[in-house]
């Protein structure tokens, strides 16, 4: 090996790396390689010379993190996985895109050791990548003391032009740029070709020149095949410690093909077994059996096993001797890195009593206040919209460059400026901010979230999706939740959010009615760690409900409960409702009680919740045999069918909003305890 020049050491070990892609997309008949053989060189030189990672433990807190954003590309990345030495085998390559493997179409980070965050929907990686460096400098500025950086690493990753036109990768850099993340690079695999055509057809801009306008450091690799020229520009991307870079890497897609090199015809399709013969041949590539690991190459590949072991055991001296120094510090690291909660982190939430009205958002505002009092690692922000949604932690501090001129800047007297800070000013961006999220939560030791206002959760839905997919840990805080909202009118009214958001797997929603129920719902956000959680907020002011003579908020952990019953247990109709409309169902049930109409209300914040429960605790609140229901929701009606069946109906809204006050709006459109209580008697009388 040491005998091989570098030039030709190079080219062995980027071919082994291209043409073990371009194997495992010939057997599955099925993949990417244009990508993968275009980006070898550079992947090779990332990861054999900077990624500071240990193969034999992908979870080590201090590694680089390695995001391909542009996870059509995946083959490329389960070969560098296996080549250095992670828990991936060459069978695992062979069942590529196969049932069941480890290695599907495009990467799952909860599938694949190594792999780092669900990537493929172009553009989420990217930003992931700048949650993951916002994650790194935030708990560097809490934890690190002089001569014990215990958190000191860098976040890469690797775009095409496909990522790159997508909206949410411009907010992404926007505010990495703004953040000054220094610890984030970006490596574009620039080949002017996308699926369907030349990149000329719709991708002219100036990409460099965008970059740098958004603040960002920006070189030019003219030569992508150069691992050596690659190589330099990565080490010049990381001398520089105020801005993130990015490193324009001209590249050909399908590179060494004799037939499909610069052609869309390598984007998305095998090369089919002739074109893979001549492609080797192209190579020098004496080899002609499929998935053929020279073993100079892997000797260069493995190393990074010995190396990054070396370097994490050094690490873990150096926080061992950080905890002898630090241990109060220490032991709040190994509880964030643990994804725990503090003893007692509820002690102090709000007790709400009956007498007085309050909007969830505000009540969520405060909920969330008691939390971070104790809980250090709950971080995030609003799409430019905290005083409305409430979600601004007092005195926990703007994350933002200590580098920023702060001189008479709103916002900054309290809790101070740096990225020490617990509040992050996502401005308005939201599907960024959802994948920043995202990015927060997959790089560990962090409790996310987000917020905005709920009819744009829709700018957000792909990274909620991803989330959910992923069973990353978030929290997205969804305020003026119905056609309440009002005077806005129907562009701000959500109407078919809910029931879209409820068709999601893996995903808890909860729509809490009061603020007392709202308590509950944080509680079920702060501990649910497989998958994340939307809490749905009102705008207007709702009464809290009389606990003393009502059943406690505390059923809300079951999804749904039985809030006021009929006597002795029986009733002959049940009222299903959620949020801010459980207080007109509350009013329609006291009515029909008092007329001698034997009534259930039950609260159903969550569906998910609900449905998790035994089969015997659904049937306890909804007896199969009671067969007249209403559910009160404003929102559209599709779904409630399960809960109301053939015999029963729904109040709901589904048609768009009016601008009018929200009161109005809300009568106009039957939720009033008096149409519940008509619809009730119609639905008896039938």
């Amino acid at each position: 090996m040491t005998a091989i020049p570098s030039k030709q050491q190079d080219k062995l070990c980027a071919d082994t790396l291209r043409l073990l892609a371009v194997d495992m997309v010939e057997k599955a008949n099925s993949g990417h390689p244009g990508l993968p053989m275009g980006a070898a060189d550079m992947a090779y030189a990332l990861w054999t010379r900077h990624l500071r990672h240990n193969p034999a433990d992908p979870t080590w807190p201090d590694r680089d993190r390695f995001v391909l954003s542009a996870g059509h590309g995946s083959s490329l990345l389960y070969s560098l996985l296996h080549l250095t030495g992670y828990n991936l085998s060459l069978d695992d390559l062979k069942a590529f895109r196969s049932w069941g493997s480890r290695t599907p179409g495009h990467p799952e980070c909860h599938m694949t050791p190594g792999v780092e965050v669900t990537t493929g929907p172009l553009g989420q990686g990217i930003a992931n990548a700048v949650g993951m460096a916002i994650g790194e400098r935030y708990l560097a500025a809490r934890f690190n003391r002089d001569n014990f950086p215990i958190v000191d690493h860098t976040t890469y990753t690797l775009v095409g032009d496909g990522d790159l036109m997508e909206g949410i990768s411009t907010e992404a850099i926007s505010l990495a740029g703004h953040l000054r993340l220094g610890k984030l690079i970006c490596l574009y695999d620039s080949n002017g070709i996308s699926l369907a055509a030349d990149t000329r057809l719709s991708f002219t801009e100036d990409i460099a020149a965008k970059f740098i306008a958004c603040g960002w450091q920006v070189l030019t690799v003219t030569d992508g095949h150069d691992a050596a020229a690659i190589d330099a520009a990565i080490v010049a991307a990381k001398a520089e410690s105020d801005r993130p870079t990015l490193i324009v890497v001209t590249t050909h897609i399908g590179f060494g093909s004799p037939n499909r090199q610069d052609s869309c015809d390598a984007h998305g399709s095998p090369l089919g077994a002739d074109e893979v013969a001549k492609t080797k041949l192209n190579l020098g590539w004496s080899a002609t059996e499929p998935f053929t690991i020279p073993a100079e190459a892997l000797a260069i590949y493995r190393a990074s096993v010995d190396r990054g072991a070396t370097k994490q055991s050094a690490w873990e001296k150096l926080l061992a001797d950080y905890g002898r120094a630090y241990p109060e510090q220490k032991a709040e690291w190994d509880l964030f890195l643990a994804g725990q909660l503090p003893a007692g982190w509820d002690a102090a939430l709000p007790v709400y009593l009956p007498g007085k009205t309050i909007a969830t958002r505000a009540a969520s505002g405060e909920i969330e206040n008691a939390i971070a009092a104790s809980v250090h690692n709950l971080i995030g922000g609003s799409a430019d919209l905290d005083p409305s949604t409430k979600t601004n932690l007092k005195g926990k501090g703007n994350f933002q460059s200590p580098l920023m001129e702060v001189a008479g800047l709103q916002g900054t007297e309290k809790g101070g400026w740096g990225y020490h800070g617990a509040n992050i000013a996502f401005g308005v961006r939201e599907h960024a901010m959802g994948a920043i999220v995202n990015g927060l939560a997959a790089h560990g030791g962090l409790l996310p979230f987000c917020s905005t206002f709920f009819v744009f959760s829709d700018y957000l839905r792909p990274a909620i999706r991803v989330a959910a997919l992923s069973k990353l840990r978030g929290t997205y805080i969804f305020t003026h939740d119905s056609v309440a909202v009002g005077e806005d009118g129907p562009t701000h009214q959500p109407i078919e959010q809910l029931a879209s958001l409820r068709a999601m797997p893996n995903l808890v929603i909860l729509r809490p009615a009061d603020a007392s129920e709202a308590v509950e719902a944080w509680k079920i956000a702060m501990t649910r760690n497989d998958g994340p959680v939307i809490l749905l907020m009102s705008r207007q002011n709702l009464p809290i409900l009389d606990r003393s003579v009502l059943a406690p908020a505390s059923g809300v952990q079951q999804g749904a409960y039985i809030l006021a019953d009929a006597p002795n247990d029986e009733p002959e109709i049940i009222l299903i409702a959620t949020g801010a409309e459980l207080h007109q169902a509350h009013d329609a049930w006291k009515e029909l009680t008092a007329a001698g109409v034997a009534a259930r209300l039950v609260s159903m914040p969550s569906w998910e919740r609900f449905e998790a429960q035994s089969a015997e605790y659904r049937a306890s609140v909804l007896p199969p045999t009671v067969k007249k229901r209403i559910s009160i929701e404003a929102g559209c009606t599709f779904g409630w069918s399960r809960y109301v069946g053939d015999s029963g109906l729904s109040i709901g809204v589904d048609h768009f909003g009016e601008s009018a006050p929200g009161d109005e709006v809300l009568r106009r459109f039957g939720f009033t305890s008096a149409n519940i209580v008509e619809k009730a008697r119609q639905l008896l009388r039938s």
